[in-house]
């Protein structure tokens, strides 16, 4: 089979031909139709997390979708032929999507509903449960999102146009918030309207303060904050009192500076999330609640949802990367195989 891989002490993609692995006990070997690419894919080949396996060739990205085609011991042989989305597939192993075949314990390939194609089941897994923890992890939050989990709550996503904030928009509108958003541009602004947004803020025209509070008079209650340094001080104008930030995003020197006394005073909470790490039950809830959206059709891909898609070979995975770093505006995916 193809596959594209590297090395911890070389970042650099290859194609190569290696050998069909085989499912182990309580794996899934899955036929990879579509690879997701998301900005921790090509960070974890400049700096690879702890627990990266060492001195064999790695197979990059987390997110996928396709069919499962053979199951090892233990796992049911009625999931053969199943269609699944993927997540966290290279987590601490050496094999991601980004090749034609790949072995995963059986609980990372979720089975995909019969009328959601691939393309859209390998966008949400990273992007959708990162969502899923940051609308539900504030005080009183729901576990797992569902319909109405979310009535009475009102929702800023900084950034709606990325993956994140796309699928943060779409999650807290299935689940009843009203849902105000902060983009940059005209273009982003009308990605953020097409994912379900009630109100959309062109931070760079004009006092994105006043207009938030404009947009949410009785403030905000969650805020999905993908850049929490530069957001500190617009976060803490228009929070509501026992508001909550999350935040999702941020570099190894990002410093956010809080004025303390203020935020004692309303009770609000600041709390970070990293998928990665996210306790076992926690990732359990998210599936849960990813699969249930996806089933409900309130998460979408392609551009009249607000999530433009772009398409890349196989062979050109390091150009896909090379788009995700340089900021590309929507979903990346890597074709693996032409099966739907």
């Amino acid at each position: 089979m193809k596959a594209i891989v590297y090395r911890t002490d070389n970042p650099d993609l290859r194609l190569v031909d290696r050998a069909k692995p085989a499912p182990a006990r309580g794996e899934a070997l899955v036929r990879v139709a579509m690879s997701g690419v998301n900005p921790t894919d090509w960070k974890a080949r400049r700096s690879p997390y702890a627990g990266t396996p060492g001195g064999v060739d790695l197979v990059p990205n987390q997110d996928g979708a396709g069919t499962i085609e053979a199951v090892g011991a233990g796992v049911s042989a009625d999931r053969v032929g199943e269609r699944v989305w993927l997540w966290e597939t290279a987590r601490q192993r050496t094999g991601g999507t980004a090749q034609e075949f790949v072995a995963v314990p059986e609980k990372n390939a979720v089975r995909l509903p019969d009328l959601v194609g691939f393309e859209l089941g390998a966008s949400v897994a990273i992007p959708a449960i990162t969502a899923h923890r940051c609308l539900t992890v504030h005080e009183g939050g729901p576990d797992q999102l569902r319909p109405g989990a979310l009535a009475g709550r009102t929702v800023l996503v900084a950034g709606g146009a990325g993956a994140v904030g796309h699928a943060a928009i779409e999650l807290a509108r299935w689940s009843g918030a009203r849902v105000v958003t902060t983009v940059s541009s005209p273009d982003k602004a009308f990605l953020a309207r097409a994912a379900g947004a009630d109100a959309v803020v062109n931070y760079r025209a004009g006092d994105a303060v006043s207009a938030v509070r404009d947009a949410a008079p009785n403030g905000i209650d969650v805020i999905v904050e993908v850049a929490p340094a530069e957001n500190a001080a617009l976060d803490t104008a228009v929070l509501a009192p026992n508001g909550t930030v999350v935040a999702y995003a941020g570099g190894p020197d990002t410093a956010v500076t809080l004025s303390v006394r203020d935020l004692m005073g309303r009770n609000i909470r600041w709390q970070f999330v990293l998928v990665y790490t996210l306790p076992d039950d926690v990732k359990s809830h998210a599936i849960a609640g990813v699969s249930a959206a996806l089933a409900d059709g309130a998460l979408r891909a392609g551009e009249e949802f607000g999530l433009p898609l772009h398409y890349f070979p196989l062979e050109d995975t390091s150009a896909a990367h090379d788009a995700v770093e340089k900021g590309a505006v929507g979903k990346v995916l890597v074709t693996v195989s032409s099966e739907e």
